[in-house]
């Protein structure tokens, strides 16, 4: 079984952000980077099934050159070899123009199975994995906790709201997006490490893929911190009632319980 996972390098999630001098984005000037956590449960799960079935893990990246920190870790910890798809801006591409050149790279690979994580920490859309799925013209899974193969097909379950649960089986090939947290992430190795510098990876720009992006379909105007506000609520009634109003509050609104 050939398998492709599709991963992304963002920010790590412990660095201090700072908004550009432009408005528009970030400031990159000091900020360190990691791979992107969903992405990181998609190429384990990508790794397991390897391991259970045999076949090849390949890694697929859309980025700048500090990307290949990030490709290599992949590597690390047990892809077989990687595709760089190599451009300065692409990581802040809009989820169509960035499917269409993960597209471009895929066709020639005739993939059996297509893994991606649900979303990117960074711009969250969740859209480029069923995006390229209908660019490649494949059935999908979204939100996937589980994968099973069968012959010729996958199945998968799926998480729902409410604590609800969806089973679906799938033709082969496929595509699937990755929820965080499917299974326990590895390590990478000191000997996957070493043997990450002896294994390929294939760098190629958007235009030998000749990937058409045409005009961007989000338009991202400014990025800006959220502003902090204060706000003191009373609540009238007995202690028990105001008390049972106040965990509501902390529940659904705030979302600490």
């Amino acid at each position: 079984m050939k398998i492709v996972v599709a991963i992304k390098q963002v920010p790590a999630r412990d660095s201090q952000l700072r908004i550009a001098s432009t408005g528009g984005w970030i400031d990159e000037a000091d900020l360190t980077y990691e791979i992107n956590e969903p992405d990181a449960y998609a190429l384990e799960e990508g790794l397991q099934l390897k391991e259970k079935h045999g076949g090849e893990v390949v890694v697929l990246c859309a980025g700048p050159a500090r990307a290949a920190q990030t490709i290599r870790e992949a590597l690390a910890k047990g892809a077989d070899r990687a595709i760089h798809i190599e451009g300065e801006t692409l990581g802040a591409l809009d989820p169509l123009a960035g499917a269409r050149r993960l597209a471009a790279a895929l066709k020639p690979e005739s993939a059996d199975l297509i893994l991606t994580g649900l979303q990117s920490d960074d711009l969250g859309y969740g859209q480029t994995g069923v995006i390229l799925a209908e660019l490649l013209g494949l059935p999908h899974a979204t939100i996937v906790m589980r994968v099973e193969t069968a012959p010729q097909a996958i199945r998968v379950k799926r998480e729902l709201e409410d604590g609800w649960f969806q089973h679906v089986e799938l033709p082969l090939p496929a595509l699937l997006t990755i929820q965080s947290g499917i299974n326990k992430l590895r390590y990478a190795t000191l000997m996957g490490i070493k043997k990450a510098r002896t294994k390929e990876i294939r760098r190629v720009t958007p235009e030998e893929l000749g990937a058409e992006t045409g005009a961007p379909s989000i338009l991202l105007e400014r990025v800006y911190l959220p502003e902090r506000t204060k706000r003191t609520q009373l609540w009238e009634g007995n202690p028990r009632e105001a008390a049972a109003q106040l965990v509501e509050k902390l529940k659904f609104e705030a979302r600490v319980l």
